[in-house]
């Protein structure tokens, strides 16, 4: 299976420490190198720290104007638009990009999109993790994730999770 991310989830589960989530469900994580830039300009070591991992491979875009493109007229940052530019180029199973914009522009291309909550969901369901709540807590709260009440409810549903 071939998936591809952008900056913000590869580092929104750094921070909490559980990106080793995308390895257990995927293997391995394609990443264009505008993103490998993005992780390494980063703040925070954690976030840093993504680039050692060998399950996360960087490769080269070869559609520079489609990237360019979709930061011109559909305003996403270089990260987002290499990540939708790499998983047309890779006919990736998969993008996992969290931010509104960027998936409506993945979606009108056809390809197949998930966000951090999803691979929540997936986690819980193959029995990686035993709860999304305390994860999502700690994105929210650690990480800035954000998160609409009623999504948050939704997804903790749809987990077999209590509402708190």
């Amino acid at each position: 299976m071939i998936i591809v991310s952008d900056t913000s989830a590869i580092g929104n589960l750094a921070i909490i420490n559980y990106l080793w989530l995308l390895q257990s469900i995927y293997g391995k994580v394609l990443i264009p190198d505008v993103v490998a830039q993005e992780l390494s300009n980063a703040s925070r070591s954690e976030i840093q720290a993504v680039l050692s991992l060998d399950w996360i491979e960087t490769k080269k875009i070869v559609n520079l104007a489609m990237a360019n493109t979709l930061q011109q007229d559909q305003k996403l940052d270089p990260g987002k638009s290499c990540a939708i530019v790499l998983a047309l180029e890779q006919q990736a199973d998969e993008l996992l990009m969290d931010e509104r914009r960027g998936r409506q522009e993945a979606a009108k291309l056809g390809i197949p999109i998930i966000g951090i909550l999803g691979v929540l969901l997936i986690a819980k369901q193959r029995q990686l993790i035993p709860q999304v709540q305390p994860i999502l807590d700690a994105l929210i709260q650690q990480a800035s994730f954000r998160v609409s009440s009623a999504l948050y409810a939704q997804i903790l549903l749809q987990a077999d999770e209590p509402q708190p």
